[in-house]
Parts: structure tokens; sequence; C-alpha cells
């Protein structure tokens, strides 16, 4: 009947909605934990940049007291090496020129080993063999420091980016989760109204048996009721026709 065709109709309506409702119980917990991976990933690189920046600023403050040192020692030492070619340039006596020059100490760690120069002496060698050293150590060290700012200025770069990529991935992800929230919401309330429909249709299912079964069982009362009802109508006719009493009776 019409009514046990719309209870399978709803019976199905409500277990689509419970299916639905459980897919999105899904795709939600796992937006849910994709988004808290992305913050977890977003929070570690910067985190990294943190750190970068910071042995950054060490690296340039120990360059810049490196090359600070080179500088005062060719400073230092280039002054030194005036005085001694002015001193060297002045004439000297036979006994003093016959003097040998002391020789020098053994070369500092990163420098390279002296070279004794002939033609300027052992100390004048020794002063620009140092200074020479001095440059060498200042330019690589500019040179390091370079690379190192490069790969540095490199590094946030491609971080940030990264970091914008995955905060438009949280974005995109919130937005998935949200409507899949609002569809939830829709499809429990379109489940609860079918279970509502469905508790009605089992009333009036209830109500209509209930029905059935008092006309059943009250049938032959009413129908004895019934014929004596007719019985009556035609005796009623009867008396209005003319018909005698006893004639009533041999009817009846």
């Amino acid at each position: 009947n019409t009514n046990q065709l719309q209870t399978e109709k709803k019976e199905r309506q409500k277990q689509d909605f419970t299916a639905r409702i459980e897919d999105l119980d899904m795709t939600i917990k796992s937006l849910g934990e994709a988004i808290t991976g992305l913050k977890a990933e977003i929070a570690e690189m910067q985190v990294q940049v943190k750190r970068a920046g910071e042995d950054r600023e060490k690296e340039n403050k120990d360059f810049q007291d490196t090359v600070a040192d080179q500088r005062e020692t060719q400073k230092l030492l280039t002054r030194a090496l005036g005085v001694l070619k002015a001193f060297y340039a002045k004439p000297k006596s036979s006994s003093f020129a016959q003097m040998q020059e002391p020789a020098g100490p053994p070369p500092p760690p990163g420098f390279s080993a002296y070279k004794k120069n002939e033609g300027s002496g052992g100390v004048m060698g020794l002063l620009q063999q140092i200074i020479s050293d001095a440059k060498a150590m200042e330019v690589d060290a500019i040179r390091a420091e370079e690379e190192a700012q490069k790969a540095y200025e490199d590094f946030v770069k491609e971080t940030n980016a990264a970091v914008q990529a995955k905060s438009k991935e949280i974005v995109n992800r919130s937005e998935e989760k949200a409507k899949a929230e609002a569809d939830r919401v829709q499809a429990r309330e379109s489940r609860e109204a079918a279970a509502l429909e469905l508790e009605q249709l089992s009333n009036y299912d209830a109500e209509l048996h209930k029905s059935c079964d008092f006309v059943l069982k009250n049938f032959e009362i009413r129908q004895t009721a019934r014929d004596e009802e007719v019985e009556a109508l035609k005796q009623a006719k009867a008396i209005l026709s003319g018909a005698t009493f006893e004639e009533l009776l041999q009817t009846a």
C-alpha cells in the first residue's frame, strides 16, 4: 500500500543520510589532521629560519672581527715596513752593514711560511709576507661572508615561499572542512526529518491496524444492527403504504 511504499522510501533515505554523515565524518577528520600537520610544518620552518638568522648573525660578527683584525694587522705592519724602509734607506757604516739581520719568528697559524727576501732584507721581507697573508685572509673572509649571506637569503626566500604555499593550502583545507561540516549538519537534519516521518508513518500504520481490528471485531454486531435498521425501514415503509398489522407480522 501507499503507507508501506512511503515507509520503504524514507527508510532508504535515512540509510543514505547515515552513510553520507559517516563519509563526512571521515572527510572532516582527514582535513583536520592535514591542517594540523601543515601548521606544524610551518612552525618548524619558522624555527629553522630563526635559527638560521641567529647563526648568520654570529657568523657575520666573526667575519667583522676577522676583517677588522686583518686590516689592523695590515695597517700596523705597513707602518712598520715604512719605518724600516726609511731606516734602511739611510747611509750605514761599514761595521753596521756587516751585521746580519736577525731571523724572524716562525709564522703564526693561518699564514704561509715566511720567505727570506734577500733584496729588501729578512725583516722587511717577513713584514711584507705577513701583510700579503693578512690581505689574502681578508679577501677570503669577504668572499666566504658573501657566499654565506647569499645562501642565507636564498634559504629565507625559499622557506618563506614554502610557508606561503602551505598557508594557502591551510586556507583551502579549512574552507573544505567548513563546507563538509555544514553538509554534515544538513545531512543530520535531513536524517532526523526522515526518522520523524518514519515515526509518523509507523504511528499511522499502527492506528490503521487498530481501526481495522476494531472494524473486524465488531463487524457482526454492526452487521446485525444494520439488518435491524433495514427491517425497521421496511416496516415503516409498509405502514406508510397501508399494510395491516397482521401483514406486518407475516412479513416479519
